[in-house]
């Protein structure tokens, strides 16, 4: 087994608070945190405050004593321009055109529930491509064109009426975190259905996009996990994405829904980077072999909460740190 790893590190004084470890997100060329000042951006010598962002008041009417839930979490779009603050495991979100500084999205999931799943949200494209997909209700995601915040996903999804059966377009499912693979031709939903059960749906961007209107409601099953999930997802290239669960990690091809693979021993946050898995744990960055199952390095007392091309960052202590994989 590997101890050490070959790459470049790098240290600088950084007093940026996050709010938790969700909440430093990654920019090109820098890094978005969320405080309790609001936006921070930093950049390899400088940090700055950008502005204070505010979400609603939570509104739900039962909600499960759960400590640190809910709580503020980050998400940024891949050219930088876009932020969204969430409220996981709560009820509302909200998406900010940094260039303009203008809100340009308000969105809520309605209370249903949602103290058990993060806030589903994920930037698409960028530039004139940009979008945001996001829950809408307890059980169903929308897409919106950025920055305008137009509704591309418009359908019909209600519930039945008593004692009617129900649409083959009603979702009985607890939309969760969401994770586009790296074309973002997939999208895979970490949620749940009754009694409770996580189910990972895989759905066909692509194809809701070019006009499959209730393609979200019908994606493809991965797993029944049990009473698993909210855990670490990653994606190893376009088609094999990584589950974590409290046994380690199962792999599947989302275009097929066939396990490829399962292995023990990753426990923590995960990222998929140049075909491996790189996972914060408690101890430290590892780096695990999905083909031979096994962890092949290991950076002791470094623990990322963010990663951009290869890059990992840690920020704590008052302190940025990095580790970049060699090239």
């Amino acid at each position: 087994m590997v101890n050490t790893l070959p790459g470049t590190w790098a240290t600088r004084p950084c007093p940026v608070r996050p709010l938790n470890d969700g909440c430093l997100a990654p920019m090109p060329g820098h890094w978005l945190a969320l405080t309790a000042e609001g936006f921070v951006r930093i950049t390899d010598d400088d940090q700055w405050l950008v502005g204070p962002v505010e979400l609603p008041e939570e509104t739900y009417e039962d909600i499960r004593d759960i400590p640190d839930r809910p709580r503020r979490g980050l998400h940024a779009s891949r050219d930088g321009r876009f932020a969204a603050v969430v409220s996981e495991y709560g009820q509302f979100a909200t998406v900010v055109d940094l260039d303009e500084w203008v809100t340009v999205l308000d969105l809520d999931r309605d209370w249903s529930d949602n103290e058990l799943t993060r806030y589903p949200l994920a930037f698409l494209g960028e530039g004139e491509t940009a979008k945001v997909v996001a829950g809408t209700d307890w059980n169903r995601l929308d897409v919106f064109a950025l920055p305008g915040g137009e509704l591309l996903t418009d359908r019909e999804t209600a519930p039945p009426r008593p004692e009617e059966p129900e649409s083959e377009h009603y979702l009985d499912y607890f939309q969760g975190a969401l994770h586009p693979s790296p074309s973002e031709r997939w999208l895979v939903i970490d949620g749940w259905a009754w009694h409770p059960v996580g189910i990972p749906l895989a759905v066909d961007l692509t194809a809701w996009l070019a006009g499959d209107r209730h393609a979200a409601e019908h994606g493809r099953h991965l797993a029944d996990r049990g009473d698993t999930w909210n855990t670490p997802i990653a994606w190893l290239d376009e088609n094999t994405v990584a589950l974590q669960d409290t046994d380690g990690v199962t792999l599947y091809d989302v275009a097929t829904g066939r396990r490829t693979g399962m292995f023990a021993g990753p426990a923590g946050r995960m990222w998929g980077h140049g075909g491996l898995l790189h996972v914060a744990a408690e101890a430290g960055l590892e780096v695990w072999d999905p083909a031979e199952g096994a962890r092949i390095g290991f950076l002791p007392g470094f623990t990322p909460i963010a990663h951009r091309d290869g890059t990992f960052a840690e920020l704590r202590n008052d302190q940025l740190r990095t580790w970049t994989t060699p090239r």
